[in-house]
């Protein structure tokens, strides 16, 4: 989508961006550890996104640059870390950096001589992070996965709504890999940071994206700890057993999302509606199904627009569920700047999801996008002090590009 209306640019943070300064040498291509270093990136630190010379793609996928916004503010360099001079440029790279992130399968890195042993010795200050779907150690930890998987082994998917089938649903978000695995993983490094601003030592940092998971969960899995009980669709008022949170479809096929869960907020509801005789039954397990039918009924006698007018400002927690171009267009993101202008080496100017933990942008209004052909390495080796006739040799050799 080209950026044919006036988009507000974010608004600007006074100073300079929180990390600024802050460089991270991020060695994964996709999943957990590349939306962590989106975050950082978008609070304003130097992201490297490193990855192998393109005669040796078995080592690593290439960074997805093919991608409008992974990798915007991105610099990046190609390493053959299976030539000892390549492997030994990343490590003076390494020495330099604030931050390595790596998304191997355990036991890889430390293979390949580029594992924390080896950064750590010449740079103790350094923080590095691993991510993996189950760990570096355990039974599991050797196992493949995506998101699905790590959804399934960590109780998210028991917990949602079946499908028509009875089957577990498949989410239309990559919850593991944003929430459970890429946060996680910031939020450990921006506290292994800030211990290492008092400390002046840096740590090894462990993130299991199925353990993100569980801990997403452990509202139902303390639940069970402490009580033995069983949480699973329908359990709760958070996994469908109350029609006071569900979704609702209106007479224009479109649907509304429910999630009246306070006494006053159902009240609300029910008196909008013209269904005062519901409110003292909110929590009735006897009466969920006659709950159900009554919204279901009113709900499907007006278009969805009749609805949103009568109930969004009427403390009912009513909201519309949104496809992806009705959200783009809704006023409270406009007005929040959520969205912003990039510039695209092919594309050209664009609107995208703008850098919202970060709350700016660059000093235009406009963030840069990587260029997939080009790359940094040279510029990079120069900036840790590699002789210019040093950085020629393994260029012309391979061992870095």
């Amino acid at each position: 989508m080209t950026d044919n209306a006036s988009t507000p640019a974010v608004p600007m943070l006074e100073g300079p961006p929180m990390l600024e300064g802050t460089t991270v040498l991020d060695l994964s291509s996709v999943g957990p550890a590349a939306r962590c270093s989106r975050i950082l990136a978008d609070y304003g630190a130097d992201v490297v996104k490193i990855g192998p010379v393109p005669r040796h793609e078995g080592v690593q996928i290439r960074p997805p640059f093919h991608s409008y916004s992974a990798g915007r503010g991105y610099r990046r360099a190609l390493f053959d870390f299976k030539d000892p001079s390549g492997r030994e440029a990343f490590v003076a790279l390494a020495c330099k950096a604030d931050v390595v992130i790596e998304s191997f399968r355990p036991g890889v890195v430390d293979r390949l001589g580029i594992g924390y042993a080896d950064l750590s010795a010449g740079n103790p200050g350094l923080v590095y992070c691993s991510t993996s779907g189950y760990g570096q150690q355990g039974p599991a930890s050797q196992r493949a996965g995506h998101d699905l998987n790590y959804l399934a082994v960590g109780g998210f998917l028991h917990c949602s709504t079946r499908r028509a089938d009875g089957g577990p649903p498949t989410p239309g978000a990559t919850v593991a890999d944003s929430a459970a695995g890429g946060m996680q993983a910031a939020v450990a490094i921006l506290a292994a940071l800030l211990r290492r601003a008092r400390t002046g030592q840096g740590e090894y940092l462990d993130v299991s994206v199925a353990e993100g998971v569980l801990a997403l969960m452990a509202l139902h899995v303390d639940e069970h700890l402490a009580t033995g009980a069983e949480p699973g669709p329908g359990s709760n008022v958070l996994t469908g057993r109350y029609a006071c949170y569900d979704c609702y479809q209106a007479r224009d096929g479109a649907w509304l999302a429910v999630g009246a869960i306070e006494t006053a907020f159902w009240a609300n509801l029910c008196r909008a509606l013209g269904l005062d005789k519901l409110v003292q039954r909110q929590y009735d397990d006897e009466a969920q199904d006659e709950l159900r039918a009554e919204l279901a009924r009113v709900f499907a006698s007006e278009d969805r627009q009749h609805w949103l007018d009568l109930l969004l400002d009427a403390d009912s927690c009513v909201t519309p569920v949104y496809s992806i171009d009705e959200l783009v267009a809704d006023p409270q993101f406009a007005a929040r700047g959520v969205f912003g202008i990039a510039e695209h080496p092919v594309e050209g100017r664009l609107r995208q999801v703008a850098p919202l933990l970060a709350g700016q942008q660059g000093a235009d209004g406009c963030v840069q996008l990587p260029d997939p052909e080009v790359t940094h390495t040279r510029e990079l080796l120069a900036g840790v002090g590699l002789a210019s006739e040093a950085i020629d040799k393994l260029l012309d050799s391979g061992a870095v590009a």
